[in-house]
């Protein structure tokens, strides 16, 4: 019933400015009715749970959990999950990566320096969204039409829809309407003055899974990066500021590596320990 447990914060290197997430340990005994639970209890945007990997190649299993339900991948708890792991003691079968089992697949996690990053899986929808849908995220995010520049599929997991606009001035100034996404994940992204600090503002609201607004999402960017990045409207490598209009200061770091975009960040431990959870 005693479970190791990590609190850890992610996408910043300061706790309590980036995306908060509970990591349980050697979770194999518990069930998806436990796991369930925990999330909805934590009421953090995602609890993982880490498990023995069932493929070989894996180093180890993770589940993920909002507290609306299961996501087969999520960014920032790929690489909390994998900070906790490592800070167990975790050794990794390949030399300078660790390989995480999850819903979509395996995915490669690797050292940038003092931050982790991971290899962004393949889109799972992309392309233009249906004309139906601009009225529908315009009336969302309290838009014209005229100020949405483009609206675009970028799904690896989690459903994701992309909205950019003119400016980040535009992102941080928009006011959700969450009844109207009517089931949508939707995320926003415009982008700084030359020479900012950060290239781009992005912000994710998934009323849906329980979070209406997610501190930092690195599902997210890593959908928009294969976007921006394959269309040309972004550099090779940049830097994306989130979680500015929650009181965060999250820092997502994007960079095209030969055929990958690996999408990194600092992880912050906040709190160690044990938790009861399971049947006796």
């Amino acid at each position: 019933m005693l479970h190791r447990f990590s609190q850890l914060d992610v996408f910043t290197s300061t706790p309590t400015r980036g995306n908060a997430l509970a990591v349980v340990h050697d979770a194999d005994g518990l069930s998806d009715a436990d796991m369930a639970a925990f999330a909805r209890w934590t009421n953090l945007s995602e609890t993982t749970f880490l498990l023995q990997p069932t493929d070989e190649q894996a180093d180890y299993r993770v589940r993920i959990f909002t507290p609306g339900g299961e996501l087969p991948f999520a960014g920032h708890p790929t690489l909390g999950s994998c900070y906790a792991w490592l800070a167990a003691g975790g050794l990794a079968k390949k030399p300078g990566q660790v390989m995480q089992q999850c819903g979509v697949g395996l995915v490669r996690v690797r050292r940038d320096g003092a931050r982790l990053a991971f290899a962004a899986p393949p889109l799972r929808r992309s392309g233009p969204a249906e004309a139906a849908l601009r009225p529908q995220v315009c009336a969302v995010l309290g838009l014209a039409e005229s100020e949405l520049l483009a609206l675009e599929w970028v799904d690896n997991g989690p459903g994701w829809l992309a909205a950019q606009v003119a400016n980040a001035q535009t992102v941080l100034q928009i006011q959700p309407h969450f009844a109207a996404l009517q089931g949508l994940n939707l995320g926003v992204i415009g982008a700084y003055p030359a020479g900012a600090e950060c290239q781009f503002e992005v912000r994710a609201f998934v009323p849906e899974l329980g979070v209406p607004e997610d501190p930092v999402t690195g599902s997210l960017n890593a959908s928009l990066a294969q976007w921006l990045i394959g269309s040309g409207q972004a550099p090779d490598a940049y830097v994306v500021s989130q979680g500015t209009c929650m009181g965060r200061q999250g820092r997502v770091y994007v960079e095209r590596s030969g055929p990958d975009i690996w999408v990194g960040g600092h992880v912050a431990a906040c709190i160690s320990g044990t938790v009861i959870l399971g049947n006796p």
